[in-house]
C-alpha cells in the first residue's frame, strides 16, 4: 500500500491527459444558428468551425449530393482567405477568423449551394475532418455524406486541391504549426518528469514514515 498515493496521481494523470487529447480531436462544422434546419433560398448562412489547433489554417468544402467534393475557401491564422483561382474574395461566399472558430457564409443561399459542409485543417502532415453539416432547402431529401478520412483515395485529391490553394512562399505556413507542435511535446514531457518526481517524493515520504506501533 507504500506506492498507493503515486499510482492514484499517475492514474489521474493518465486519464486527464487521454480526456484532454480527445476533446482536442474533436472537430464540428455546423450552422451558427442552433436552431437553423434548412436554409431558405436567397438566405445568408452562416457556418462555423472550432479545430483543435487553433494555430492551423482551415479550408472549407462541400460535398454534394452526387458525392463531389467542392473546394470553397482556404482561410489561414490570420484570418486571410484563399478562394478558388488564388482568389482573394468571392461573390458568394465569405471566410473569416474570430478568435479560436473559423467561419464561413454563404451570401445567398441558392440550390447550387446545397449539399454537406465540413472544415479540414493540415497538422503535422496529416489532413483532419470535422463532422458534416448538412445544407439543403426545404423539401430536399438529404444524402448521407461520405466518411471522409486522411488516408482514402478521395481525401488525398482534396489534400492536393488544398495545397493548390495553400497561400505562397514567405508564409512559412507549414513550419509554424510544426514548431508549436515540438513546443507543446516538450512542454508535456517536462510536466511529466514533474509530476513523476513528485510521484517519488510522496512515495518516498510515506515509506520513511514510522508506522504506529
Amino acid at each position: 500500500m507504500a506506492g498507493s498515493p503515486a499510482l492514484l496521481l499517475l492514474l489521474s494523470l493518465g486519464l486527464c491527459c487521454t480526456t484532454a487529447q480527445q476533446q482536442r480531436n474533436t472537430m464540428a462544422a455546423r450552422f451558427l444558428d442552433r436552431n437553423m434546419k434548412h436554409p431558405q433560398q436567397g438566405q445568408r448562412v452562416e457556418l462555423e468551425c472550432t479545430p483543435y489547433k487553433s494555430d492551423s489554417g482551415v479550408s472549407w468544402i462541400r460535398q454534394d449530393k452526387d458525392g463531389n467534393f467542392h473546394f470553397i475557401v482556404y482561410i489561414n491564422m490570420f484570418s486571410k482567405t484563399t478562394f478558388p483561382g488564388n482568389e482573394r474574395s468571392s461573390s458568394q461566399f465569405e471566410g473569416s477568423k474570430q478568435g479560436y472558430i473559423f467561419r464561413l457564409v454563404v451570401k445567398d443561399f441558392t440550390a447550387e449551394d446545397q449539399g454537406t459542409y465540413f472544415c479540414i485543417t493540415n497538422f503535422n502532415q496529416v489532413l483532419h475532418f470535422s463532422s458534416g453539416q448538412p445544407a439543403f432547402l426545404p423539401g430536399i431529401s438529404t444524402a448521407s455524406p461520405t466518411t471522409l478520412t486522411a488516408t482514402t483515395q478521395r481525401s488525398q485529391v482534396t489534400m492536393k486541391d488544398i495545397s493548390r490553394h495553400s497561400p505562397g512562399p514567405g508564409t512559412n505556413n507549414e513550419n509554424t504549426p510544426r514548431f508549436c507542435h515540438y513546443i507543446v511535446i516538450w512542454v508535456n514531457l517536462a510536466c511529466s518528469c514533474l509530476l513523476l518526481l513528485t510521484a517519488i517524493t510522496i512515495t518516498i515520504t510515506h515509506c520513511q514514515r514510522p508506522s504506529s506501533p
